[in-house]
């Protein structure tokens, strides 16, 4: 077995290890066409059994990390996969070192939690039309997906500049409106309208 890829077998087990039972990893000999070590193997391969793998010169072509990738195990269960290039001391690529995780469990469970989180229908106009509460929520949970940030996180200037946009887009239309944004932030109604007249200074 050459060098680099013997020196690959620790990481492919410690992998394997940490992500048990549901990982398989498999080292390939680019030259050999072979594997020549297989951890956790549920896709029924073996030591010594072929690769299967395209030609040497396509393989050394790839990018070091490809993936991840849809594969399909012999039971029908879908793994997700990511492959890695082994290359040797002169950048040559000699092995390939493939990282098979199965998500057929996550996807049962990704099916009943949507069925639970889906919406088939929008919200009743009848019941929203005059909810300025719902919309300042959208409106603020919109801005702080859109800028990456959380009401835990949310420092002085950033409440500061999310006031200034809700003031922009008309959030402090709906009657004490002022009092319930302040309540969203953490802060007082006081800071809110200070806010707001040092924005009205600067429009000016």
């Amino acid at each position: 077995m050459k060098r680099a890829i013997k020196a690959f077998l620790p990481a492919a087990e410690a992998i394997q290890r940490l992500l048990n039972p549901h990982a398989e990893v498999v080292i390939h000999d680019i030259k050999q066409n072979k594997i020549v070590a297989i951890y956790h193997p549920f896709s029924k391969r073996r030591v010594g059994d072929s690769s299967l793998l395209t030609q040497e010169e396509e393989i050394a072509a790839l990018e070091d990390c490809v993936g991840p990738y849809e594969k399909i195990n012999w039971d029908g269960r879908k793994l997700k996969s990511v492959s890695s290039v082994i290359r040797d001391e002169n950048n040559k690529a000699v092995g390939l070192m493939c990282i098979n995780l199965d998500i057929s469990k996550l996807e049962k469970y990704n099916k009943i939690i949507s069925e639970f989180i889906d919406f088939e229908r929008p919200q009743p106009a009848p019941l929203f039309k005059d909810d300025w509460q719902e919309r300042i929520n959208k409106y603020v949970h919109h801005y702080l997906s859109k800028h990456q940030l959380t009401l835990v996180t949310l420092r002085r200037e950033d409440k500061k500049k999310l006031i200034e946009h809700l003031h922009r887009i008309g959030a402090f239309s709906g009657k004490n409106s002022a009092r319930y944004i302040a309540q969203i932030i953490k802060t007082s109604r006081a800071t809110v309208y200070n806010y707001l007249a040092e924005h009205s200074n600067i429009e000016r």
